[in-house]
């Protein structure tokens, strides 16, 4: 049995995450566990949808994060590691600067990924081939710039699309109305032609609703469930989201955006449950970055 420790870096817009993943394989196969998940409330996408940029305060925050970071791989002995940003840094006019900087100070070189990647990066979990390919799913990652929406029938990818529209800028009522539009129409198309769909969401918000909800992940969630949750914290005003439910500052606020637009995906796509694994691009990155160490490797094994 040998293990080997990866990492991966999400550079997203309203928090930075490491994650280490423990893989092991044992000859048989390859067995993912995950180690620990280190979250950063360093919010860019505040900056970048109302300025254009990212602040020199952010920049200096991010900077400071990777060089912790960095460390961090270090002491864990990690062996292939990968950092991804998404939509704030794609939208950022400093981003190219910004990254040169972190990469002489901290060695650690971030991977600016478009809406197309991230979506790919994602199906990279493979969630769909545990789950009864008698059924159509959509796969929605509501993040804080932009949502993926990748349409499965069976294991195959039917089609996938990034919309930008996330939490940070339905809160600062940034969504372009053509933007929604658009969104609804691509669901009310899928609705017409899949109607026995079910969502598989993704995202710090919806597993924040799957926790309290007090439910199982990978359990089939009826919406009337989440709508209840939603409610119950929607009750509560932001401090008291806060000081009572214990949710972080930077989810009290954007968890109910999030919350709204999941429910305007499930009513424009006719959806009637939900199935929340707690993965995310993270958990994508790290299946990408080890079968890039298998093939430079000249290894093969068996994902499990």
């Amino acid at each position: 049995m040998k293990i080997l420790r990866f990492a991966a870096i999400d550079i997203g817009t309203n928090a930075i995450r490491l994650l280490f993943t423990n893989i092991i394989e044992n000859g048989d196969g390859a067995i993912f566990k995950k180690s620990s998940i280190t979250r950063v409330p360093i919010r860019l996408g505040t900056d970048v949808f109302t300025t254009g940029k990212i602040s020199d305060k952010q920049a200096e925050k991010l900077t400071h994060a990777m060089i912790a970071f960095k460390h961090l791989m270090s002491v864990h002995d990690v062996v292939k590691y990968k950092a991804c940003a998404t939509s704030a840094m794609r939208e950022a006019s400093n981003a190219k600067k910004i990254i040169r900087s972190v990469k002489n100070k901290s060695g650690i070189e971030i991977d600016v990924i478009d809406g197309k990647t991230e979506a790919e990066i994602i199906y990279n979990n493979r969630i769909v081939d545990a789950l009864d390919h008698n059924y159509p799913y959509l796969y929605v990652d509501i993040g804080g710039g932009s949502t993926e929406v990748t349409l499965f029938s069976g294991p195959k990818v039917i089609k996938s699309y990034s919309f930008n529209i996330g939490t940070i800028r339905l809160l600062n009522e940034l969504v372009a109305p053509s933007e929604t539009d658009l969104l609804k129409e691509w669901l009310s198309d899928i609705k017409n032609s899949y109607p026995d769909l079910k969502i598989i969401g993704s995202g710090g918000n919806i597993n924040k609703l799957l926790k309290i909800s007090g439910k199982k992940e990978l359990k089939p969630l009826p919406i009337k469930t989440l709508k209840d949750v939603y409610e119950y914290i929607k009750s509560y005003n932001y401090e008291d989201r806060i000081k009572i439910l214990g949710l972080n500052p930077d989810r009290a606020d954007v968890i109910i955006p999030a919350s709204d637009l999941l429910f305007k995906i499930v009513k424009w796509s006719g959806a009637k449950e939900i199935i929340v694994p707690k993965i995310g691009i993270a958990d994508g990155i790290i299946k990408q970055i080890y079968k890039e160490y298998l093939e430079e490797n000249n290894f093969s094994a068996k994902i499990n």
